[in-house]
């Protein structure tokens, strides 16, 4: 992931106030700016200018960053096709989640598909040889698909001789309906749990101790103060924490910055070409590029911190956040790429508990 220098954010920033006050346009622009940065910039006015409800000349910029486009990321021609699919409407189309199928398309795509296959490889790796029953918390669980090859995994591998327990939790009561399904036809006869709750909450009541914790692509919908909160309130419920997440810079910096809108155009712009590039029913493509990770999009570019449902780090910043969560009580096991290239990076973490509470593992 590249980031912006200082001169480069006020520069940005200038010129964002000048397109609002109708005083600078993109042929104004573009020597003002290194050529590589320029579609970036025009993503950055167009969806200010969007936001405001200014459509129309978000869509001059968006068409100006398009035609430049040819790097491997191409946000501001999928604004342009998302907003002619939307008739010009620059919001959210749907609430993400609420219907599975979108993200069941999404981790179908052959570069989440193998960096969820790197992400088993890695557990199996860095989890101990448990001598006993084992039992897995998944916090944010989706539609279950991943915690179901995730337990198939520990019985294949030998790193759980059984499964005992299973608790599952989400906040989309659509998803965890399928995730109960799935860990039960995975697991019969295992205790398979499901709490329709968002981490936050969930967290205020964890029932019991568990082996195993993993989180994929699911802690970063809270800001840092909440996730520290929460895996401070966590961390006595469970021996090994595995998160799975993206690399972006989606937390701290504020609404309408230039900060924000660079790692939207590259973390997004990169993954929405991963889906578009799989070969699919367009149909379903465009519905998960829409009603998912564009919903997601618009969400961190139009909402405040403390309402926008995504809160990407970067991996600086979530070691900052087990360190001080964890402090001495947890060693890292891995800090492992799943998928990376210059624009974006998945990414798993393993912590492991020094001194065990109720393991049953080996030596």
């Amino acid at each position: 992931m590249f980031f912006l220098s200082a001169q480069d954010r006020e520069t940005w920033s200038r010129l964002a106030a000048g397109a609002e006050n109708g005083d600078v346009a993109p042929d104004d622009a573009r020597s003002l700016v290194k050529d590589d940065l320029f579609p970036a910039l025009c993503f950055f006015i167009g969806s200010r200018l969007s936001a405001s409800g200014r459509v129309s000349d978000g869509r001059e910029w968006f068409s100006a960053g398009a035609v430049s486009e040819d790097t491997g990321l191409f946000s501001n021609a999928f604004l342009l096709g998302f907003l002619e699919r939307q008739k010009g409407t620059f919001r959210k189309p749907a609430v993400a989640f609420e219907d599975p199928r979108p993200f069941i398309h999404f981790t179908g795509v052959p570069v989440m598909k193998n960096s969820r296959t790197g992400f088993i490889t890695t557990c199996m790796r860095t989890l101990p040889r448990f001598q006993g029953p084992v039992r897995v918390l998944d916090l944010g669980c989706g539609d279950g698909g991943l915690t179901a090859t995730f337990v198939q995994a520990l019985l294949a591998s030998g790193n759980a001789p059984f499964i005992e327990s299973v608790l599952l939790v989400d906040s989309s009561h659509a998803m965890l309906e399928l995730a109960g399904e799935n860990l039960r036809t995975v697991l019969p006869g295992t205790s398979v749990t499901t709490v329709n709750n968002r981490i936050q909450e969930a967290s205020l009541a964890i029932p019991g101790h568990y082996d195993i914790a993993i989180s994929s692509l699911a802690y970063h919908h809270m800001p840092f103060d909440d996730k520290l909160t929460n895996l401070i309130r966590l961390k006595d419920s469970f021996d090994h924490f595995i998160l799975f997440e993206m690399d972006a810079n989606h937390d701290t910096p504020e609404l309408g910055s230039p900060e924000l809108a660079f790692s939207v155009y590259q973390a997004y712009g990169r993954i929405i070409d991963f889906v578009f590039s799989h070969d699919a029913d367009p149909e379903i493509a465009c519905a998960c590029v829409d009603n998912f990770l564009i919903t997601e999009l618009i969400s961190i570019l139009t909402e405040p911190r403390g309402i926008r449902s995504d809160y990407h780090m970067t991996r600086a910043q979530w070691q900052l956040l087990f360190d001080r969560a964890f402090q001495d009580e947890f060693d890292l096991q891995c800090d492992v790429s799943s998928y990376a290239d210059e624009f974006m990076d998945l990414f798993t973490f393993h912590y492991a508990r020094k001194t065990p509470v109720l393991s049953s593992a080996g030596p």
